[in-house]
């Protein structure tokens, strides 16, 4: 355990924040192509990254901590604050790139989980207009029990008279 284990679980994380980064972009692609029978795969597959990308942050939890203890700081530091008790060598770098990158990642992230939200709602309500003018154009009976449609006069396609 140590400083190299910590640079191996922010690695995978990074693997994983791409990876999620993909899974959005290829649902934001099933929504703009109207591919709605897939949305459902898509978003369960981002479900799955997210659940691995879950566990990850609770072992660079651990490595934190362990790191903090290794060079004197409170087992509590947050990764960004760890970085400046760095002793001398590559690990301020090192760990500084890690979270330059994990930081842009995160911040792509929010902007394609907002957009697939924006066009799932779109997709919802465009739904739900269909549907309603669906209902509406449909034929209804009136108290009577005679066959109406919104097309005029009597109809006979929706009570079996052919």
């Amino acid at each position: 355990m140590g400083v190299n284990e910590l640079s191996a679980v922010l690695w995978r994380e990074r693997e994983l924040l791409e990876l999620l980064t993909f899974k959005l972009e290829e649902e934001q692609l099933l929504l703009t192509a109207g591919k709605s029978r897939w949305i459902e795969h898509a978003t369960r597959e981002v479900e799955q990254v997210l659940d691995r990308l879950r566990s990850a942050g609770l072992e660079r939890t651990v490595e934190v901590a362990v790191v903090a203890e290794e060079w004197g700081t409170d087992s509590e530091t947050p990764l960004r604050e760890l970085v400046t008790h760095a002793p001398d060598g590559p690990w301020a770098d090192i760990f500084t790139s890690h979270l330059r990158a994990m930081t842009e990642l995160t911040s792509q992230i929010k902007q394609l989980r907002d957009e697939n939200e924006q066009f799932l709602r779109a997709a919802a309500r465009s739904t739900q207009e269909t549907l309603a003018s669906v209902h509406n154009d449909a034929a209804t009976y009136d108290s009577t029990g005679s066959g109406r449609s919104s097309f005029g006069g009597d109809s006979h396609f929706f009570d079996g008279r052919l």
